[in-house]
């Protein structure tokens, strides 16, 4: 990843001292991947929009930078709430300052294109996790009749209007989809996207721009259906509360034999996620607008999972589970079947006494777009073992709070750094940290 000028002038670092179970209560910030694409979604209307329960994460600094270079006024109402205009796109092009930092730039292709005609963004990149390729972002686009080309650090759009399409992704895409319906709202005719992602973010995207005048109906068996109109107009939305935040640290207060609250966890949200944490051994009540979720005193079961997209487990619950299950009795194995690159991160968790192996076999029932090829995408995990402190460097965002997440189990002390990964996703981690009982020194 490249330096996008957004990382903080030194590195810093944390000090995270293990041994200690997380009480307390927490609230998480708005979910990052709604948030992001909210924000993109602007750029459809010349109007104002609001947007509150903003994360005050990096994320979304980088994201009003690109947004501010093609016309967007910005204007903090409070601090998570956001008013934003764009009355006249002023420039088409993103600059390459912004190529390698994530995965945004390509999503404001299809509202560049049906504003002004024309885009220039630079190239995509983010956390590595794998190739995460563009491929069905720009397939679906050209079907809608965008003409792109490329140059070494670019992607060069060009349409009259985008004209809606029926389009069938390979695979159910977040990004994909997300990029799809951000083009076809105010496109000429009907759009019908087959085999697409229902996440929640990708819902509560839908719901915003319904919000702002769009026709969108979210039909059975995957398909989208979107009846493009000629604009759209101001908004206001809430972000919904980011789910993976909830159950990093729902893992975290089980491993640790803690009992926190997290007030605004949606339990329709988190269905397979609590499913899984009973089935280890961890207990949850849901109370109203909150979710308790706490250790039985009990010793945790090994369990055997695989990500899947929604409504399956999803693949940015792994980390903070394979961490939990380095405290469970016996084996556990998890099939991660959306990145074939996910399992870096335990290379450090081994060195600090995990026993944990890796495979490039699919060790699931599920169909897997990596059987028979040579990713190391399943891992044996055998437990309960005890952690020790090291110093972690942190290759990315998810791995991130699963590192957070061994110190805190660790004996002695554990340095991170490399934290600004983890800032790019949760908003004031060591506050909330040590709200919770944990002792985090930020150096």
């Amino acid at each position: 990843m490249q330096d996008s000028g957004t990382e903080p002038p030194a590195e810093h670092y944390w000090e995270i001292s293990g041994g200690v179970s997380l009480h307390g209560e927490i609230t998480p910030g708005g979910a990052k991947n709604a948030v992001t694409k909210q924000l993109v979604a602007t750029l459809l209307t010349s109007e104002p929009c609001t947007l509150s329960n903003i994360p005050r994460i990096n994320e979304v600094d980088v994201i009003l930078g690109m947004l501010e270079e093609l016309g967007t006024s910005t204007d903090w109402v409070d601090d998570e709430t956001l008013r934003l205009r764009t009355p006249s796109i002023t420039s088409s092009t993103v600059s390459e300052h912004y190529s390698g930092v994530n995965r945004i730039p390509i999503l404001l292709m299809g509202p560049l294109l049906n504003r002004v005609g024309e885009a220039r963004v630079p190239l995509v990149g983010g956390c590595r996790i794998g190739d995460r390729p563009v491929d069905f972002h720009v397939a679906g686009l050209e079907a809608m009749g965008a003409e792109i080309d490329y140059s070494p650090a670019s992607f060069i759009a060009r349409s009259d209007r985008l004209v809606g399409c029926h389009h069938r992704l390979p695979y159910p895409s977040v990004g994909a989809t997300e990029n799809l319906v951000l083009a076809a709202v105010t496109a000429k005719g009907t759009t019908v996207i087959e085999n697409a992602a229902i996440e929640p973010e990708v819902l509560d995207l839908i719901l915003f721009l319904q919000q702002m005048g769009a026709v969108i109906l979210v039909d059975v068996d995957r398909r989208i259906i979107v009846e493009g109109v000629d604009s759209l107009h101001t908004a206001t939305h809430r972000v919904l509360p980011d789910r993976i935040e909830i159950a990093s640290f729902a893992a975290a207060a089980v491993a640790t034999g803690g009992d926190i609250t997290i007030k605004e966890a949606r339990q329709d949200h988190l269905i397979t996620f609590l499913n899984t944490i009973r089935r280890v051994g961890g207990a949850f009540e849901v109370a109203g607008d909150a979710i308790r979720f706490y250790s039985t005193g009990r010793k945790l079961n090994g369990y055997n999972v695989e990500t899947d997209v929604h409504p399956g487990f999803m693949t940015d619950w792994q980390q903070p589970l394979v961490v939990l299950l380095t405290q469970a009795e016996g084996p556990s194995v998890i099939h991660e079947t959306v990145y074939e690159n996910r399992f870096g991160y335990t290379e450090a968790l081994a060195a600090m006494g995990a026993d944990i192996t890796l495979s490039n076999q699919c060790l699931g029932s599920r169909s897997c777009r990596f059987a028979s090829r040579d990713f190391m995408h399943s891992a044996v995990v055998i437990g309960p073992t005890p952690l020790q402190a090291a110093p972690l460097a942190i290759p990315d965002l998810r791995a991130g709070f699963a590192y957070v997440m061994a110190a805190l189990l660790a004996n002695g002390t554990s340095t991170i750094h490399n934290v600004h990964y983890i800032e790019r996703g949760y908003a004031d981690m060591p506050g909330k940290l040590r709200s919770l009982g944990a002792q985090v020194v930020v150096s």
